[in-house]
């Protein structure tokens, strides 16, 4: 999870990530910052995200965003 954090920080350091609620709801993340988001997790995961996957609810937890990398691959 140390991983996913650090790539949030870059693209939104004044959030608290690991005491946020929905990040989606709190309008922490946005549609850009969720393909940033992906971008950032397939190479730091060696995973290809499928296009299908790309929804707000994917995104909205810390434990959503590592079960999307599971889905597609990635060891969290």
């Amino acid at each position: 999870m140390g991983k996913i954090v650090e790539i949030l920080r870059d693209i939104r350091p004044e959030c608290d990530w690991e005491h946020a609620g929905d990040f989606i709801a709190n309008g922490m993340l946005d549609s850009f910052d969720i393909i940033v988001l992906v971008s950032e997790l397939e190479s730091a995961y060696p995973v290809s995200v499928d296009g299908s996957d790309i929804l707000a609810e994917n995104f909205s937890s810390l434990e959503s965003i590592a079960d999307l990398v599971r889905k597609s691959g990635g060891i969290v």
